[in-house]
């Protein structure tokens, strides 16, 4: 009987545990999300921050993009970005710059299957880019990563046609 009233207890108290602490890590959850911009024929560019640090492997997205090429890199697992496109555009260069560090892009969209992935712009800037062409309407999600797995570099990602 006093085994089962600690038990009773133990559990009591781990439920209470439990429920306090999933409020905070929603809370969390929501302040991480990114916050998404938009271009349109008005508003044809832009210009967001923010800084790499992650252990999560990109190629768990997808191993390549549309155009066969290897999506390499560690981020979060939740984008860095969320980009709208009002409408089609022809065309658009994603460009990263960290001063120079080794970064690389994947961007997933408008749909889950469509993936473009980039990585050093040249072969004396080991920030990433991707030009590509045929950008449907529609919601895109950007990772932004390192070369190299928990590396922390402070961007700015750079959106024009």
């Amino acid at each position: 009987m006093v085994a089962n009233y600690r038990y009773t207890k133990v559990l009591a108290l781990a439920a209470g545990l439990v429920m306090s602490w999933l409020p905070a890590t929603s809370t969390i959850a929501q302040q991480a999300a990114p916050q998404p911009f938009t271009l349109s024929d008005s508003n044809p560019g832009a210009e967001v921050g923010g800084s790499t640090n992650g252990i999560f492997a990109l190629s768990n997205i997808a191993g390549r993009d549309r155009r066969g090429n290897i999506c390499v890199g560690f981020a979060d697992s939740a984008p860095n970005h969320v980009m709208v496109l009002q409408q089609n555009f022809d065309s658009l260069t994603l460009q990263v710059n960290s001063g120079g560090s080794d970064t690389t892009l994947l961007v997933q969209g408008p749909d889950d299957s469509m993936i473009r992935c980039g990585e050093d712009t040249d072969r004396r800037n080991p920030d990433a880019q991707i030009q590509d062409q045929n950008w449907a309407a529609g919601t895109y999600r950007i990772w932004v990563g390192s070369h190299n797995q928990g590396q922390r570099h402070s961007y700015s990602l750079s959106v024009k046609p």
